[in-house]
């Protein structure tokens, strides 16, 4: 497969790989389809049942939306690309913010949020400036937010309005604009390729994931207990190794479409997979924390922005986590 896929073209490797998701995603959905018409006597069992349908069927949207943002990124130029991951920046911000109640004395940071630190990331991303927008958030705007929000003469919960400000802009902004800095990264022999290591990231770290939820069940149904009950009641450290290794596997398959050989490739999956499978788990603490079991209601969501965190919180935790591993290891 590694060397199948190596040898196409741009576009007959994009069109493989699509005929290949979109089969797998189709074969999911028809698996979860032909599972809901099972029928229990037992209702606590059928309750059960069709919890477990509903949690598959929103991991599969999830897939269906990581893969769709890429096909459309792939299909936009290279501004409507950075538009687009601007407004999922801008909509996960949001989300996370509506859910962290905030004073008036943060309306000032608030505003510098939204239209001045989210457009300058991504400007700075699609002007190529690798230098400055990777410090930028992590080094001005970690400085600028708390002046900005002492000159409104609000020390009330100082340190912990402006660490939920910083925590959201690094989580929503800053991660998730190295998805599309992927694109910066000048590997040898690997001219207009870079979109496929979008699609290579989105595609492994929903691998870990959905291989962990679905090996954590079926522990839970053996009767194993969570590692963390008080932050994840699914979260049990072999079904953490399952997805790790079914994501890395994952990322040595795909090898071919990536600048890497299939053992980097593989350690840099690796590498991915357990930023974001961490990143999922500290993002179901912060939920904790604020009272809430997901980022959206059961049926509506809770921010109108449809439950954006719930799909990218392992996305934007892996992106910057496997960016600088590989700009370190290829020196780029």
């Amino acid at each position: 497969m590694h060397r199948a896929l190596r040898n196409l073209n741009p576009t007959e490797q994009i069109g493989a790989l699509f005929i290949i998701v979109f089969g797998l995603l189709m074969v999911g959905g028809l698996v979860i389809f032909l599972r809901s018409m099972r029928e229990f006597d037992d209702p606590q069992q059928g309750a059960q049942h069709r919890d477990e349908l509903d949690r598959l069927t929103q991991l599969l949207k999830t897939s269906w939306l990581l893969v769709f943002v890429f096909w459309l990124a792939w299909l936009a130029g290279d501004i409507s690309r950075l538009v687009l991951f601007a407004l999922g920046s801008f909509f996960a911000l949001r989300e996370f913010l509506t859910l962290s109640p905030t004073r008036h004395g943060d309306h000032r940071s608030l505003v510098l949020a939204f239209f001045v630190i989210l457009p300058c990331q991504y400007w700075l991303v699609g002007t190529g400036q690798v230098a400055l927008f990777t410090v930028f958030i992590p080094v001005y705007v970690f400085l600028a937010l708390p002046v900005t929000s002492v000159l409104a003469n609000d020390p009330k919960q100082f340190l912990e309005r402006n660490a939920k400000l910083q925590w959201g802009i690094m989580v929503c902004i800053y991660g998730m604009s190295h998805v599309p800095a992927l694109l910066l990264l000048k590997f040898p022999h690997y001219n207009h390729k870079n979109a496929f290591l979008v699609l290579f990231l989105v595609l492994v770290v929903q691998t870990c994931m959905v291989t962990q939820h679905l090996v954590s069940h079926r522990l839970m149904q053996l009767g194993k207990r969570p590692a963390v009950p008080a932050i994840s009641q699914s979260f049990i450290w072999r079904a953490w190794r399952a997805g790790m290794a079914a994501g890395s596997l994952m990322g040595a398959l795909l090898s071919g479409i990536t600048p890497f050989v299939p053992g980097q490739a593989f350690a840099l999956s690796f590498i991915a997979c357990a930023a974001g499978s961490m990143g999922h788990l500290v993002m179901k603490a912060l939920k904790r924390d604020r009272g809430i079991p997901m980022w959206r209601g059961q049926r509506t969501a809770v921010t109108g922005a449809g439950g954006m965190l719930d799909h990218i919180d392992a996305l934007c935790f892996a992106a910057p986590v496997f960016f600088y591993s590989a700009r370190w290891y290829f020196k780029l």
